[in-house]
């Protein structure tokens, strides 16, 4: 590439990164997940940028590459999470803020139910592009949207649980 496309591809990453950042968080549930799926994402939009002509359309570009990775990596990861036989330290009753509460409710939903949900509220996506960018169909897609919102609206609603101190 030209050096003016390496600059204009170096502003645009400086100036939209933070945001793509965000998304791909929320389809990964991981911050260094998310790293790797938006520097791979970028990778591409960089290896295309001759031919994306419509520069109002990048991020839509980025984002769509996330989507499409993301599954790619989804698909072919093995089971690696297994239950475990502890449970975890309870949280003190208002000490999270709400986005911060939404944001771990998110990561607790299974990997399909919370790319669905991301894609559908964040993403703003309708069911059946989501259903074609999983591969699945639009009723799935809309019972897992349905239940993933039912098990975070649970989550959010509910009273954290308090353990009482051994003594």
């Amino acid at each position: 590439m030209a050096g003016g496309t390496d600059e204009e591809f170096r502003e645009y990453v400086v100036a939209r990164g933070p945001a793509l950042l965000r998304a791909a968080h929320r389809l990964t549930g991981h911050p260094s997940d998310a790293e790797d799926l938006l520097q791979a994402a970028l990778v591409k939009t960089y290896l295309a940028w001759d031919r994306i002509q419509d520069r109002t359309a990048l991020d839509c570009y980025v984002r769509r590459a996330m989507v499409n990775i993301n599954i790619s990596w989804w698909r072919r990861r093995k089971l690696e999470e297994y239950p475990s036989g502890e449970l975890p330290e309870p949280v003190v009753a208002g000490a999270q803020h709400l986005p911060e509460r939404v944001e771990q409710a998110l990561d607790r939903l299974p990997t399909r139910m919370r790319t669905a949900v991301v894609l559908r509220y964040y993403e703003d996506m309708t069911e059946p592009e989501i259903a074609k960018a999983l591969g699945i169909s639009v009723g799935t897609v809309k019972s897992t949207v349905s239940r993933g919102m039912a098990k975070l609206r649970g989550d959010l609603t509910s009273e954290p649980r308090h353990l009482e101190p051994q003594i």
